[in-house]
């Protein structure tokens, strides 16, 4: 029994509940793939997932599913497999696309109870919020996990305690505007963005910071189905 470990921990009550329970994770990157992996070894039954983007081999540093087999697949196929092989049984969706604001309706045609937000888009990170309160789906977000270099910074708040966080001052700030109200759970970092220089270019990462960002989004879904 490959839950045994699980079983033993929380009791067969509360895993039966884990393995009813239907996620949907938005991004497959250092963040999302980590948590999704988590959540199938967690025995989660049925996985939605979604990301348009193939495996780079810039990703090798960070990524689970990237590895130099894996190198020009697109992600959802390679995850696909990966949990497949972790758990037969798991029921697992893809969506080869990218989350607009219409490849949303068929994504939320599905009946979700939990949801990831792992994407980078800042106005798709507010939409996936804004749809998850409307629905009253539970979620979590992850904020900006890039040029960081101390995992053990990293919590779970609620957006409007954040700081330290651009992309959180971002979507808080459009949410007040909007009017959106409603509890919003975000995984941030207290720590400043660490650079080399003063050159603008893309947030640099490395293999533990969104990886552990990615086991607490986990374990933030899995605790809250068992609680």
């Amino acid at each position: 029994m490959i839950f045994k470990k699980t079983i033993d921990l929380i009791g067969e009550e509360k895993f039966n509940l884990l393995q009813q329970t239907t996620v949907l994770v938005i991004g497959l990157g250092g963040v999302g793939g980590h948590a999704t992996e988590s959540l199938a070894r967690s025995g989660i039954g049925k996985l939605i997932i979604v990301d348009q983007d193939v495996v780079d081999e810039t990703n090798i540093n960070r990524q689970i599913i990237a590895l130099s087999s894996t190198i020009g697949l697109p992600k959802t196929v390679v995850m696909k497999g990966r949990l497949l092989d972790i758990n037969k049984n798991l029921e697992v969706i893809t969506y080869h696309t990218f989350y607009d604001f219409e490849t949303k309706k068929e994504i939320f045609n599905h009946k979700i109870d939990y949801v990831i937000d792992a994407i980078d888009t800042i106005t798709y990170k507010i939409d996936i919020i804004k749809e998850c309160l409307k629905r009253g789906i539970p979620f979590i977000s992850s904020m900006g996990q890039g040029n960081k270099l101390h995992p053990e910074m990293l919590e779970i708040s609620e957006i409007t305690k954040t700081s330290y966080d651009p992309i959180a001052k971002i979507i808080r700030n459009k949410l007040r505007k909007e009017g959106i109200k409603g509890k919003v759970p975000v995984i941030y970092s207290k720590e400043e963005p660490n650079s080399i220089d003063n050159q603008k270019r893309s947030p640099s990462s490395n293999s533990f910071v969104p990886a552990t960002a990615g086991l607490f989004a986990a374990s933030y879904i899995v605790n809250k189905i068992i609680e």
